[in-house]
C-alpha cells in the first residue's frame, strides 16, 4: 500500500511537471507565430491548472477561499489518516502464530515480549489481554474489551471532520451561488430593463462557486470512504484476533 500511494504521488508529479511543459510549450509556439505572421491571432489554450486558476479566480476569493481550505484541511486530515492506519496495519495471522508458539515455548512473558516487539492496535490488546492472565480469564477478557474500544477511538480519531468538509464545501458553494443571482438581480433592478451583459458575471460566480464545492466535495468524499473501509477492516482484525487470544489463555491455562 506504502509503495502504491508513493506510485501515485510521482505520477501526480510527472503529471502536473508534463502539464507546465506542454502550457509553456504551446506559449511559446503562439508568441512565434504572432511576431512572424500577420494573420489573424491564434487564441492561447490554457493547460489544465491555468485554466482551473483563471476560474477559481474568476469565482471570487470570498467564497472559493473558504472553500479552497475546506480541501486543504480536510486533505490534511485525510493523509495523515491513511498514513497511521497504514501502519496501523498487522500482518493477524503470523501476529497470532508467533504469540501462541511464544506461549508454548516461553510462557506469557515470552509472548509479551513478542506483542512489544510488534507495532499496531492488536499488538497492544494482545498484550493488555497477557498483561491480565494472573488475575482470570474473565480480567483478560475484559482488558481486551475495554482497551479495544480505546484502540478503535485513536483509528477514528478526527475522521468525523473531514465529514464536516464534505457537507460544508458544496454549502458554501451553494451559498455562493444564491449571493451571486442576488447580485445578478440587483444589477437588474438597478439598471431597469433584462440586458443579458448585466448579470452574465452574477450567474457565472453563482455557477464556478457551486462547481467548487461539489468537486471538493466529491474528493473528500472518496478518500473518506477509503478510511472508512480501512478502518472496519482492521476493527474486524481487531476483533476476530481477540477472539483467538482468548481461545489461546483458555487453553493455556489448562
Amino acid at each position: 500500500m506504502k509503495r502504491l500511494f508513493s506510485i501515485l504521488a510521482i505520477s501526480g508529479i510527472m503529471a502536473f511537471g508534463t502539464v507546465n511543459a506542454n502550457a509553456t510549450t504551446t506559449t511559446a509556439v503562439t508568441t512565434v507565430a504572432s511576431a512572424t505572421q500577420d494573420e489573424a491571432p491564434v487564441a492561447e489554450e490554457l493547460g489544465f491548472h491555468q485554466e482551473l486558476k483563471k476560474r477559481f479566480i474568476e469565482g471570487g476569493p470570498a467564497f472559493m477561499g473558504i472553500v479552497l481550505l475546506c480541501l486543504i484541511l480536510g486533505l490534511a486530515i485525510a493523509i495523515e489518516r491513511i498514513i497511521f492506519l497504514n501502519l496501523s496495519t498487522t500482518n493477524t495471522k503470523k501476529l497470532t502464530q508467533d504469540v501462541e508458539d511464544a506461549l508454548a515455548s516461553g510462557g506469557v512473558e515470552a509472548a509479551k515480549e513478542v506483542c512489544r516487539n510488534t507495532k499496531g492496535p492488536i499488538a497492544s490488546i494482545f498484550y493488555q489481554g497477557l498483561d491480565r492472565t494472573d488475575e482470570s480469564i474473565e480480567a483478560a477478557e475484559k482488558a481486551v474489551v475495554a482497551y479495544g474500544g480505546v484502540q478503535m477511538g485513536q483509528l477514528e480519531k478526527n475522521v468525523s471532520w473531514i465529514s464536516l468538509f464534505i457537507a460544508l464545501a458544496p454549502m458554501l458553494g451553494f451559498m455562493g451561488t444564491v449571493i451571486g443571482m442576488i447580485d445578478a438581480f440587483d444589477k437588474i433592478e438597478a439598471a431597469g430593463d433584462m440586458n443579458p451583459a448585466l448579470v452574465a458575471g452574477g450567474i457565472k460566480i453563482a455557477l464556478l462557486t457551486t462547481v467548487f464545492g461539489l468537486i471538493v466535495a466529491i474528493i473528500l468524499q472518496i478518500f473518506y470512504n477509503y478510511i472508512i473501509a480501512k478502518i472496519d477492516s482492521i476493527v474486524n482484525d481487531m476483533e476476530d484476533a481477540s477472539i483467538t487470544l482468548m481461545d489461546l489463555l483458555i487453553r493455556q491455562k489448562k
